[in-house]
């Protein structure tokens, strides 16, 4: 092996069950098939722990504590930056001269303190974070998380502005690519899409057998989505309503067995998950973001493996995915759509326009170069 990259996660990439760990799981695949040798930096912080898996991908592993509660605030960076400076990390990237992906606006903390000469650094900025956190706070029942998502967004609006300009930043969609241009001092912004586990449209022609809302549901966002679909569509639409997700509050698992015909699948097994939208004749995705940023990698999912996909505007606002999903506004809306669609199979020509959408764009090899050219 020639090539040597330096990868720093932002969190433990295993296993795949995010958005986030499954664009930077794929990567380091992809790497690996290409035959980079690959020096894996992650922090770790939750119950993700540090998993033998990844032993398989990589050269040499790096594991860092990331700095929680008090000892990782800052009065001037953003919480998700301060709390993953670590100095062991810089010296580790600084013994030597091969190039460095990080993952995520959140590992950028330690740039100034990189030898970046004669050195090739890219971020993969995983969303508009400012606008993540503005949508996290108004979504936030809880005033002191509200507060705090407040104040985040704030400080990474500022924090932004000072990003070095001698690295490259691949942002996962265009209209992102754009935001983070908004100001001028950044010239080498580039969009790179994301790496889905999925490369080929394989769902089953015909008819399933149920309605499917799936996301991580400790999220604000995504509560907040299931919930609506409760209360406003599936109150209505008699029709077989399955809500799955990982850890679901007390609230919404009352809320989704409330009526007869829906329920909720806790915390699934990515083998059930996948069952589950394979078996579904319609994926209801909402999303109620104001300022959508990033891709929902959850849509991604249900394009390639799924059956109908009904969304709102702001799901697919700029992804060019509009055609391959069904779009509705208001509840009434919604509960229209899914009545019309329930008994309508899904057909041959629908795979085919899916896979001509999708194909292009999320062609993980074809990315894969992309992001080589970036780094050497």
């Amino acid at each position: 092996m020639n090539q040597h990259l330096h990868i720093v996660c932002l969190d433990v990439p295993w296993p795949a069950d995010y958005g986030g760990a499954i664009d930077m799981l794929n990567r380091i695949r992809m790497f690996k098939k290409a035959g980079v040798a690959i020096h894996l930096h992650y922090f770790s912080y939750n119950e993700r722990g540090t998993p033998n898996e990844l032993n398989q991908f990589c050269e040499q592993i790096h594991v860092y504590e990331r700095k929680t509660g008090r000892s990782g605030v800052s009065a001037r960076l953003p919480y998700i930056v301060a709390s993953r400076i670590n100095e062991e990390l810089v010296a580790n990237l600084n013994r030597d001269k091969h190039p460095v992906l990080l993952e995520g606006l959140h590992c950028t903390g330690i740039l100034s303190q990189l030898d970046l000469q004669d050195r090739k650094v890219v971020v993969r900025m995983h969303n508009d974070e400012a606008a993540y956190y503005r949508e996290l706070a108004r979504a936030e029942p809880s005033l002191w998380k509200k507060i705090f998502f407040r104040r985040e967004s704030r400080l990474i609006k500022r924090y932004t502005r000072q990003l070095p300009d001698d690295c490259t930043y691949a942002c996962i969609t265009p209209a992102d690519v754009k935001e983070l241009g908004r100001d001028g001092h950044l010239h080498q912004i580039s969009y790179l899409p994301a790496f889905p586990s999925w490369q080929k449209v394989s769902g089953d022609e015909g008819a399933g057998s149920l309605c499917l809302y799936h996301g991580n549901l400790s999220v604000p966002e995504n509560e907040e989505a299931a919930l609506w679909l409760l209360r406003n569509v599936f109150n209505k639409v008699k029709k077989p309503f399955v809500i799955a997700g990982k850890k679901p509050s007390k609230r919404l698992e009352k809320m989704a067995h409330f009526y007869q015909h829906t329920c909720l699948v806790a915390d699934p097994s990515d083998h059930e998950l996948n069952d589950l939208i394979r078996k579904a004749h319609i994926n209801v995705l909402p999303c109620f973001n104001r300022h959508m940023t990033g891709m929902r990698l959850k849509l991604l999912h249900v394009l390639y493996e799924g059956r109908h996909c009904l969304v709102n505007e702001p799901m697919v606002r700029e992804t060019g995915l509009e055609g391959a999903c069904h779009v509705a506004t208001t509840a009434d809306a919604f509960a229209s759509v899914i009545m019309q669609l329930y008994h309508q199979p899904f057909t041959p020509e629908e795979i085919r326009l899916r896979q001509q959408l999708l194909g292009d764009t999320y062609n993980n090899e074809r990315n894969l170069q992309q992001l080589i050219q970036y780094l050497w």
